[in-house]
């Protein structure tokens, strides 16, 4: 039986077909990006401060003087928790007394806001938290919004994989697109912040699932106009579909296709096999595919701490907030173009090293910029955002390319669904920066190196047809394997040799 990349090769690898497919399904996910980085706005929280009721009755001098003080960064400011208890300055508001000259601030009683908050509308007119007060005592709610989101995003990861394996990519894809839009349109309508949570978190479950889906279904071939994945359709036995779908593509690209793709003998001699059925079990089967699920769950889950945690972060460097979300939106940009030509040119293992030992190095820098340096900080933090994204961008394809069709799309979510724990944390990583400023990029940047040097054990993918069955899989640095008659000639530095990975392998 010839495997599917021999028997589609005449195809070609980027025709027409190829490209048209390819603009739908990047297209199908330009809305993920807003859904995904929106909470940096919608859950900032202005400065903001005690109000004091106009109908106090307090002299001037006394209302400037209402709010403590405390220190940040060096410097003094309004508390925004806290103020003088009304009653008390009131009393000596009526008796002539003046602040700071008659009156002992410090040894002033205080209370907490009982009258709400003034917000600082400089930057934002109004976000979750001005409008429900999510300050002080609930200032925790804020950051759970982003973390509930991708518990949401966690959940599609974990079920996009099983139903797109079972129902067809194309169909995943569509309705995931529909629930994205939908609840995002109803959280406008918002009444109260638990209601705009659970919309948030039905968000999140659409947003993965549709982007796992259509990247999935990118990678096996590619709306009527987008097709299911034959790879796909072989592996459930619809042999007549997938024969359909290939002439369509080789007709789009000027090519003459073979009037019969698949010989009736390999035809008959599968059909005549039990179409094996297959479980996120599968995935710690064997030992060699148990440890590729390991090392990916890290590798994920560490990427997705940097790379959420410094885009959330974004709006505490120093400068205006709008500008250095869009230098961090931009800086993907070329990370994007780095990291495809990398996986078009250059090994999988070590293009990943390599942007995550930039990424994770220039994080750990930050802590040694001088302050007076801000400037020197907000671009090492975007040069650890280039890296990060660009890791992030390729570890999509390697993980694809290492798992086998019958089981790709349950690894590449259950990889992915690792990732969000990694975003579920990252809130609270950035969260850490009000006890020490350095300290969320001291983690990530470590964690980042970590993981680069782990990368380095993953199998190389580059240049070797996908991998059908879980026997055909690539095999994991540094592990000892028992040699069968199929697999005896090893390479030194433990790969199998490119003849039996072309003839037994693949």
């Amino acid at each position: 039986m010839r495997d599917y990349d021999e028997v589609t090769a005449f195809l070609g690898e980027w025709g027409p077909f190829q490209r048209l497919i390819f603009f739908l399904l990047s297209a199908s996910i330009i809305p993920n990006g807003f859904n995904g980085l929106s909470a940096v706005f919608l859950t900032a929280a202005p400065e903001h401060r005690c109000r004091v009721p106009d109908t106090a009755n307090l002299s001037s001098a006394w209302r400037n003087h209402s709010i403590p003080l405390r220190l940040q960064d060096g410097r003094e400011v309004p508390h925004s928790c806290r103020r003088y208890r009304l009653q008390a300055i009131a009393n000596f508001s009526a008796l002539g007394l003046e602040p700071g000259r008659d009156v002992d601030l410090e040894q002033l009683e205080q209370e907490s806001c009982l009258d709400g908050w003034e917000f600082s509308q400089d930057i934002y007119l109004s976000t979750i938290v001005t409008e429900w007060n999510l300050v002080c005592e609930d200032d925790w709610k804020a950051p759970l919004t982003i973390s509930l989101f991708f518990v949401g995003v966690l959940v599609g990861s974990f079920i996009s994989g099983q139903l797109s394996d079972r129902f067809g990519r194309k169909n995943v894809l569509f309705v995931t697109m529909g629930m994205q839009t939908g609840f995002s349109f109803l959280q406008v309508f918002s009444k109260n912040f638990e209601m705009f949570t659970v919309l948030f978190v039905l968000v999140g479950m659409g947003q993965i699932s549709n982007y796992v889906a259509a990247f999935v279904l990118g990678m096996a071939f590619k709306l009527e106009f987008i097709p299911e994945s034959p790879r796909w359709l072989i592996s459930q036995g619809r042999f007549k579909e997938a024969e359909v779908i290939i002439h369509r593509a080789a007709r789009i690209n000027g090519i003459v296709a073979p009037s019969t793709i698949f010989d009736p003998s390999e035809l008959q001699d599968l059909s005549s096999k039990k179409q094996q059925s297959h479980s996120i079990l599968d995935l710690i089967r064997t030992r060699n595919i148990r440890m590729l699920t390991i090392m990916s769950i890290i590798l994920w889950l560490t990427i997705s701490v940097g790379y959420f945690g410094l885009s959330l972060d974004t709006p505490n460097l120093h400068g205006d907030v709008y500008v250095n979300c869009f230098l961090s939106a931009v800086v993907e940009v070329p990370a994007y173009v780095l990291a495809w030509l990398l996986l078009r040119y250059l090994p999988r293992r070590y293009s990943m090293a390599t942007a995550l030992f930039l990424g994770g190095g220039v994080l750990l820098f930050v802590q040694l910029v001088p302050p007076e340096l801000y400037y020197l900080a907000t671009v090492l933090v975007m040069v650890g955002k280039f890296g990060i994204t660009a890791a992030f961008s390729m570890v999509y394809v390697y993980t694809a390319e290492l798992y086998p069709t019958v089981v790709r799309n349950m690894g590449v979510g259950v990889s992915s669904m690792a990732s969000r724990l990694g975003s579920i944390l990252s809130p609270y990583f950035v969260y850490l920066g009000a006890y020490d400023r350095f300290l969320p990029y001291i983690l990530m940047g470590s964690l980042t190196i970590l993981t680069a040097i782990l990368t380095l054990f993953l199998p190389e993918s580059f240049g070797t047809p996908l991998p059908d069955t879980i026997d055909q899989m690539l095999r994991v640095k540094g592990m000892k394997y028992r040699q069968t008659p199929s697999h005896s000639r090893m390479l030194k530095d433990g790969e199998e040799s490119p003849t039996i990975l072309k003839s037994t392998a693949f």
